[in-house]
């Protein structure tokens, strides 16, 4: 990996581009291991906290000097040279900081765990630069401007409610970035959906956009790989209760999964077709299934291995009190039918 035989956190000067921010030097002697490697490369091994696509920004910039010369992010090292970096990212000021209420289920000096409410944007985007969790994330701490999406690495559509990890340092951005693409956090979901399923299983079909309504996705042959995995967490007569588990994480792949089985999520606006009364069900029913405001989706458990620590981390959020009323309905309308 190389030795880092000197770190100077937050040193700034006058001289520097943009003294807003945060800036670091970091120097650095290549591991005899890194001979024939690309600078960034090199860097990559030496400096994992940060990104690689950072470092060639830096390289870029002129910030990174090997033997006292610049280098291209190209150019072979033969391992043994000291490398200055001067590491520097300004704020990021595009999205700014709003009180919001949150729910912080944990918090450490790594990451913060985020109970989010359903009907909350996670990113600005069109039609909604403001009122958005990364807004309220820069409120609640705003050393989160110098991380990427304020630390964000996943994230929930509006009408879900749950769990979501966002890293506070550019460190733990990085390795849960990582941790994501390698499946290596566990995220599980509770579902009601429509129709009394007859088993659990697993659906692995691609999901791409859908080719007309450029707002919905689709299972599609030329898509991305896309895996979910269900189980049967309590069944009624005309819906059920199931407990998801994401392999991938595409864009509303468990909505879009559930519905190509012919199971969709209750109260989904784009996958759930016209909202469906089961036949003979309870005047309460009927009415909760038709005002349930949302598709009735949660992110309930979230666990993985703490990006500093090494240690695993567990969380757990309660149904919602939407959820909760829809399923107390459902086993009230059981226990009415069997009366």
């Amino acid at each position: 990996m190389g030795k880092e035989y000197s770190e100077s956190a937050a040193e700034t000067s006058d001289s520097d581009p943009d003294p807003g921010g945060e800036f670091r030097i970091h120097r650095i002697e290549l591991a005899p291991e890194a001979a024939g490697l690309r600078l960034d490369q090199a860097l990559s091994r030496a400096l994992p906290q940060y990104s690689r696509a950072r470092l060639q920004g830096w390289i870029e910039a002129g910030a990174v000097e090997v033997d006292g010369r610049r280098l291209r992010a190209k150019d072979k090292v033969l391992g043994g040279e000291h490398v200055c970096v001067r590491a520097h990212w300004p704020a990021d000021t595009r999205v700014e900081p709003e009180a919001l209420a949150l729910t912080v289920v944990h918090q450490d000096r790594g990451i913060l765990v985020i109970d989010k409410p359903a009907g909350l944007v996670v990113h600005p985007g069109a039609g909604n630069p403001r009122h958005t969790l990364q807004n309220a994330l820069l409120a609640l701490d705003p050393a989160l401007a110098h991380v990427p999406r304020a630390g964000l690495v996943h994230r929930l559509d509006k009408d879900t409610s749950g769990l979501l990890v966002v890293a506070r340092t550019p460190a733990a951005h990085v390795r849960l970035v990582e941790a994501l693409a390698q499946r290596a956090i566990e995220r599980v979901y509770l579902a009601v959906c429509t129709g009394a399923m007859t088993g659990g299983g697993r659906v692995d079909e691609p999901i791409g956009r859908h080719r007309t309504q450029r707002t919905r996705m689709a299972v599609r042959s030329d898509g991305r790989e896309a895996v979910t995995h269900f189980r049967i967490v309590r069944r009624f007569p005309g819906h059920t209760l199931v407990r998801v588990q994401l392999e991938t994480g595409r864009t509303h792949q468990i909505r879009v999964h559930l519905a190509h089985i012919g199971y969709p999520v209750v109260g989904d606006p784009l996958y759930g077709g016209r909202k469906r009364i089961p036949a003979g069900c309870s005047a309460a029913l009927a009415a909760e299934l038709r005002a349930f405001p949302r598709q009735a989706l949660h992110a309930a458990h979230l666990a993985l291995e703490h990006p500093l620590s090494g240690k695993r981390l567990e969380c757990d959020s309660p149904l919602p009190a939407d959820m909760a009323r829809l399923l107390a309905a459902l086993e009230q309308d059981e226990r009415d039918r069997r009366a």
